[in-house]
């Protein structure tokens, strides 16, 4: 398993299909549903597939992916972060999503700058996106917090959403 970044608190590292019972939970959270999307993923065997043919293939083509954030010292899984490179999109986007109990502690804070980092030094890369929709009130405020600036909107999957930019 390839660690991605580190924290003081958090690892974040790939997925492996040993955490397809943690993405059957993170995708079914209403607040994935309602601002990122529904998957349908329902069983371990729609994670292992949604594991096999999204973060995992993502790693092997484009050397980047979401992976997974583990608290350090219990090695609990709170959610997933990383940078996506998307068809629509032409320069990588970063994603995110934590389950909700682990919201309001600084950890998608943490696990973004982590990412972010790590992802423009590995990937030579000078500028970053992000999409959200308008009323995800939680990732607006984050990605600003992290030095992403709004440039707009921008109609993706059916939705018009917020595009955020970060460029070093």
């Amino acid at each position: 398993m390839k660690v991605v970044g580190e924290t003081k608190r958090l690892t974040i590292r790939h997925f492996n299909l040993n955490d397809a019972e943690f993405i059957v939970r993170l995708l079914n959270e209403e607040s994935f549903i309602r601002y990122i999307a529904d998957k349908n993923v329902r069983t371990r065997t729609d994670a292992i597939n949604y594991l096999t043919n999204g973060p995992i293939s993502s790693y092997q083509h484009y050397e980047c992916g979401l992976s997974l954030v583990l608290l350090k010292g219990t090695e609990t899984p709170i959610g997933m972060c990383g940078l996506l490179k998307r068809e629509e999109l032409d320069v990588p986007d970063l994603g995110f999503a934590f389950l909700p109990e682990f919201w309001g502690k600084g950890y998608a804070n943490e696990a973004a700058c982590s990412v972010l980092k790590e992802g423009l030094a590995v990937n030579s890369l000078n500028t970053i996106l992000a999409v959200t929709l308008p009323d995800n009130v939680g990732s607006n405020s984050l990605l600003k917090k992290v030095g992403f600036s709004l440039q707009g909107k921008i109609e993706i999957y059916g939705s018009q959403s917020n595009l955020y930019e970060y460029r070093v």
